[in-house]
């Protein structure tokens, strides 16, 4: 027996250790959920935006969608997306937020939607830096909304850190990538493990702008609680919106919309 149980021991070592090298390894597949393939504006349902490419720092060639404001008192709003998303697939999301005049230019992180590279923490800095950078050829920061949905709060927070914007708004976001890691996986050192970990608990008190959060109480893929920590976190002025009945998909279907466009309005933004 006694040899039995060291036998086992060993399998359920080498088991685990095999687990959590394999998820070291191919950590950036389970972060990042690519979706590669380009499509047109026009060919995807939003015939009004158009493609513009921007060049990174580091090179790297970012396919974003834009569609200017229809007036000068309406907002752009640099929509940083989430790990699943293709522009394709969210022109629909995309044309409604636009249906009352407002701009959107909407960012391909790389590796996705036909932008080049492979996505980390670190290149998806550089590919908001340049949209930021593209933007403010659109409108001035003073118009200038910040928008990031789950991964891309984990881009927008830091982004908003660094620069002047009209408004931060933030969709089913996190205190930490770091932190949904671990508490998904219990059994894992994420902490000691995970590259690109996201850290907007550590910056966000340097946001100036006011900030808007929405967040379903339903979402099972970014739970609840993690965007209640970082809006604990976060500076004032800033409102917090959640949504009983919606999961990580149905913000925008379930009035996160109208939250938008109520939270800029206030602010002179609509």
């Amino acid at each position: 027996m006694l040899v039995f149980l060291k036998w086992l021991v060993v399998v359920v070592a080498v088991l685990y250790g095999s687990v959590v090298a394999g998820m070291y390894l191919f950590q950036r597949r389970l972060v990042f959920d690519l979706r590669p393939n380009r499509v047109t504006p026009a060919a995807a349902g939003f015939p009004q935006a158009h493609e513009h490419v921007l060049t990174t720092d580091d090179a790297e060639e970012i396919v974003t969608w834009l569609r200017p404001p229809a007036d000068a008192k309406k907002p752009l709003i640099l929509m940083l997306l989430g790990n699943g998303d293709n522009l394709g697939a969210i022109a629909d999301t995309l044309r409604a937020v636009t249906q009352d005049g407002s701009g959107v230019l909407a960012v391909a992180y790389r590796g996705y939607s036909g932008s080049t590279g492979s996505p980390t923490e670190p290149g998806l800095s550089l590919d908001a830096e340049a949209a930021y950078r593209f933007a403010l050829g659109v409108v001035p920061a003073s118009r200038l909304v910040l928008f990031g949905y789950s991964l891309g709060s984990g881009v927008a927070v830091p982004l908003a850190a660094r620069h002047d914007c009209a408004a931060l708004i933030l969709f089913a976001p996190f205190s930490s990538a770091v932190a949904v890691g671990a508490a998904a996986y219990p059994l894992i050192p994420v902490r000691f493990l995970m590259h690109d970990q996201f850290r907007s608990d550590e910056v966000i008190a340097k946001v100036k702008a006011p900030i808007l959060m929405v967040h379903g109480e339903r979402d099972q893929v970014i739970p609840f609680r993690f965007g209640r920590e970082l809006f604990d976190a976060a500076p004032d002025p800033k409102r917090f919106v959640a949504m009983p009945h919606s999961d990580h998909f149905t913000l925008f279907s379930d009035g996160g919309l109208a939250a938008i466009r109520a939270f800029l309005g206030e602010r002179g933004l609509s």
